[in-house]
């Protein structure tokens, strides 16, 4: 087993039960906290809090700015960008046919992009890609790719509707509506709408 390193030796800032391998890369201002676990070979980015047993594979990617809240694995295949917030238990999965009597089996990607919110509970089928700014709701199932923007709520996750970078529902529609910002970010911002992602 590999033992748990010194947060002196490393620029995170990690519990003493926190386990990060020595190939891990993490960044500047990071926190790793109680029973976490860190592999060679995973890329976590700066200012990122990862919560109680939070677990990173190797090859897994998170970008800075992150909260992964307590017992969360992003396995192998999985990418996070920036600012992307994975909520407590929430299940990330890297392989579509999965058997523990074969030692054979194939990664298949996903990609959660930046300011992307997922809620508690919430499984991310592999092989999906969440959008810019999307919004997981809490115990979705996701199982198709989700627009920038989109809230996707049940299981199987289905539209239903669209929100803010800041997370508020601007929309109920269908449809993409033309202007993604709250009613709070639009009387902030005179002019035109912000370039929709």
């Amino acid at each position: 087993m590999v033992a748990a390193r010194e947060p002196a030796r490393h620029p995170a800032a990690a519990h003493e039960t926190a386990v990060i391998e020595d190939a891990a890369q993490i960044g500047e201002g990071t926190r790793v906290w109680h029973h976490a676990h860190v592999r060679a070979g995973a890329v976590v980015g700066s200012g990122c809090v990862l919560g109680k047993n939070v677990f990173v594979d190797a090859g897994a990617v998170v970008g800075d700015r992150c909260k992964i809240q307590n017992n969360v694995s992003v396995y192998t295949g999985v990418t996070l960008g920036s600012d992307v917030f994975v909520g407590p238990s929430a299940v990330f999965t890297n392989d579509l046919r999965p058997r523990a009597s074969t030692g054979e089996w194939s990664i298949t990607p996903t990609e959660v992009h930046d300011g992307a919110s997922i809620g508690a509970n919430a499984t991310i089928v592999c092989g999906t890609v969440l959008g810019r700014w999307a919004m997981v709701a809490a115990g979705a199932v996701v199982t198709r790719d989700v627009e920038p923007h989109q809230l996707v709520m049940g299981n199987p996750a289905r539209p239903a509707g669209w929100v803010c970078e800041c997370g508020e529902v601007v929309s109920r529609a269908v449809e993409h509506p033309g202007d993604l910002r709250c009613t709070e970010h639009r009387d902030r911002t005179a002019g035109p709408p912000a370039a929709q992602a």
